[in-house]
């Protein structure tokens, strides 16, 4: 099975910064959306202290392309980027399957339309449960119900919908995980 452990919790008040998580399965060494961040040492120390090098990461999961959880892509000179729609390495823009790609044996991507129309959530099956890494919530709370800058609404929902029904925890955009069940 897979790990799962959290980078950085996220948050979005005054300052923005996305949480940032690692997931490890197998022979693939993840980070999902390393945004914005306060300095990037609140990206790598977690890492380091992981004993993960940031030239071992071999993927980086995006949810969306908003600056917040894109910016620091580049601290991870060797990982295939993959978001909703392709992956991407080097001067490669390559195709993947779309909604239940896999990264990993434990780890798939799920299209989750709604804060931005090419959102993703990453689902992963791990040890201790099913994680979902997705911008659907933003907050631990689960807030806002509505989301301010949603694209579809609609879709949204039934986003959340599909990722309750199968997550046993979910980390959202901009905050510490909150347990579904378990």
């Amino acid at each position: 099975m897979a790990n799962v452990d959290l980078l950085h919790a996220g948050y979005a008040n005054d300052r923005v910064g996305s949480s940032i998580v690692l997931v490890r399965d197998g022979d693939a060494v993840i980070v999902t959306d390393p945004g914005m961040v306060a300095r990037r040492s609140l990206i790598l120390d977690p890492l380091a202290g992981l004993g993960i090098a940031p030239e071992a990461v071999t993927h980086i999961f995006l949810s969306h392309h908003h600056p917040d959880h894109t910016v620091n892509i580049a601290l991870f000179p060797n990982a295939e980027v993959v978001d909703f729609w392709a992956r991407y390495r080097d001067d490669l823009w390559l195709d993947h399957d779309g909604d239940g790609y896999a990264l990993a044996p434990h780890a798939h991507l799920w299209l989750t339309p709604g804060h931005t129309s090419e959102d993703a959530s990453l689902i992963v099956e791990a040890d201790d449960g099913v994680y979902a890494m997705t911008h659907l919530w933003w907050h631990t709370d689960r807030t806002p119900e509505l989301d301010p800058f949603a694209s579809d609404q609609a879709a949204l929902e039934r986003g959340r919908a599909r990722v309750l029904a199968a997550a046993d925890v979910v980390v959202p955009g901009h905050g510490a995980p909150f347990r579904v069940r378990g």
